[in-house]
């Protein structure tokens, strides 16, 4: 792992090692637990029916030896020893390994990655929804160049709801993959783009959010680049170096509320747990930090919303499309973890990370909804020198079984990264691949362009008010995102009966606890499964319900 020891990982320090199970030296539990494994791959049907939902989960930076750290932090922060227990990721029944490097380089950067597994085209170092043919910073080499990504298909051909969440700000170079076309990753603003350029009609990636297409949810960090020139931000009010960027005097957010009528923009946690709830917003923008998102170490949970809140606000929103949505999500400071040798914050960015793919399958279905995990690069972390199993991965150095080698910093790495997929055309992921095959075997599931003519069955259709079945009386009213969201609970206890007089066991989430007072949630038990309450819509809050 990496370094330099800080006291932002001091905790990780009380995990120590532990003994293994005895049962483990016995022969028998891991036949047991292979032939458990070998019976479920024996069960294991392809989905051939059409995605009707697809979302990509990007883990900027998350090589396999991250995934692996990841898994052991998670768990041992549980009380296990680490290596043993799966990650949410480690559940989805196909994997296959995803060839990261560009068409100039050996070792990619995240702007032609996304292009790659966003737009299905690889590209040139540092540039983004543009193919080979143009080069890094020359804007006259933009124009007929551009690649489309999925998420533009989805959008116009597909008439699907479409969003980004992001840990880092929204105009970089991932979330920038399935928007925007440019020669060079840093034109966050008019600012950063050179005056040449802009003569010649080179766009910011800013503008470019607003303008490009309608994008349905933006979530993540970025609000100095949508301000004009000395904006103050809301929450660094005092802070010149905070304030908004734009030196053409455009205000960006207020440009794109009023494209929309049901457009709202928040920047705080509270304002997203509102509008998420406010059936009458159809477009929501969130930024809510000038620049990229705090690290989850540094969160103040008051002001600013998790991965997990985020990717859960943003299903909330789409999926009351009834064609199907395209949701992009980047778990974005893993990346910058790594590059700083800071391996506490990059593993901890990859277990909130994998906690968001976890409630994303909480709350879609398999059935109808393709979701892929993957990297767009690795990076040069790694762990070794045979430390005991439950030891800590964070251990310091001159210690017994060290664990890493303290770097000042670090930079990308160039070999394969994994690509995890659950759902519909999820066995197409298979074998080593172009990094560039994940954009087509999104656009082939959903039959977008150049899959038109599929072929694929409709994915089933979700059931209907009256056909509804199991133990669906009881409904939880919590304050945010919405009780049984798409009838599914925010909470197991929400699927089993309880008697009306006893709502003590109906409560808010664990990690929304200390921000939903008793008085925003209470049960309302139903007699019937079959209510009539809208399948897609989140159900309002009614305190004393």
């Amino acid at each position: 792992a990496q370094g330099p020891w800080k006291t932002e990982s001091a905790q990780a320090d009380l995990i120590f090692a532990l003994p293994w199970p005895v049962e483990e030296e016995n022969p028998d539990f891991w036949n047991y637990q292979a032939a458990e494994a070998l019976g479920a791959a024996k069960k294991l049907q392809p989905a051939q029916t059409a995605a009707k939902n697809l979302i990509i989960f990007l883990g900027d930076g998350m090589g396999v030896s991250t995934v692996t750290a990841a898994r052991i932090l998670k768990r041992q922060k549980k009380g296990k020893l680490g290596p043993e227990t799966p990650l949410a990721m480690d559940h989805f029944p196909y994997v296959a390994l995803s060839k990261t490097y560009s068409v100039d380089k050996h070792v990619p950067d995240s702007a032609a990655t996304a292009t790659a597994y966003l737009c299905g085209v690889k590209g040139n170092f540092q540039t983004i929804g543009l193919s080979a043919a143009a080069r890094y910073n020359q804007c006259n080499m933009t124009r007929g160049n551009e690649v489309v990504s999925v998420m533009n298909r989805a959008k116009k051909a597909g008439e699907k709801s479409v969003g980004v969440v992001t840990t880092t700000r929204v105009q970089h170079a991932s979330p920038a993959g399935t928007y925007a076309h440019t020669v060079n990753r840093n034109w966050y603003s008019d600012t950063n783009v050179p005056a040449l350029a802009r003569r010649e009609g080179c766009k910011d990636i800013a503008t470019q959010l607003i303008s490009n297409m309608d994008i349905d949810v933006i979530l993540g960090g970025g609000q100095k680049y949508m301000f004009p020139m000395g904006t103050p931000d809301p929450e660094y009010p005092h802070d010149y170096s905070q304030d908004g960027t734009r030196m053409d005097g455009k205000n960006l957010v207020q440009e794109w509320l009023a494209k929309q009528q049901g457009a709202r923009y928040v920047w705080n946690r509270t304002e997203l747990m509102q509008a998420s709830l406010d059936p009458s917003v159809t477009h929501l923008m969130g930024l809510f930090e000038p620049g990229d998102m705090k690290y989850e170490i540094h969160r103040d949970p008051t002001l600013d919303p998790s991965l997990m809140e985020m990717t859960e606000a943003a299903l909330c929103l789409l999926s009351r499309n009834p064609r199907g949505f395209f949701l992009f999500v980047e778990g974005g400071r893993i990346h910058h973890g790594h590059h700083e040798s800071r391996a506490y914050r990059a593993l901890t960015e990859a277990v909130m990370f994998d906690d968001a793919i976890e409630r994303a399958g909480q709350l879609t279905s398999e059935e109808d909804t393709l979701t892929l995990v993957t990297a767009d690069h690795s990076h040069g972390f790694s762990f070794g020198a045979y430390p005991l199993r439950g030891s800590s991965i964070f251990r310091r150095p001159g210690e017994s079984g060290v664990t890493f080698l303290p770097l000042d910093e670090e930079t990308h790495a160039g070999e394969d990264v994994a690509v995890f997929a659950r759902g519909p055309q999820a066995h197409l992921v298979h074998g080593v691949q172009e990094q560039s095959f994940v954009a087509h075997i999104m656009a082939f599931a959903a039959c977008l362009e150049p899959y038109t003519a599929c072929d694929l069955a409709p994915p089933p259709a979700p059931p209907t008010p009256h056909t509804r079945s199991g133990p669906w009386s009881p409904r939880c009213f919590l304050c945010w995102p919405g009780p049984c969201c798409w009838g599914r609970p925010l909470l197991p206890e929400c699927s089993v009966p309880r008697a009306p007089t006893s709502p003590s066991w109906c409560s808010p989430a664990p990690h929304l606890q200390s921000s939903c007072p008793a008085s925003t949630w209470s049960c309302h038990p139903r007699s019937h499964h079959t209510d009539v309450l809208p399948w897609n819509l989140p159900l309002p809050v009614h305190p004393g319900d």
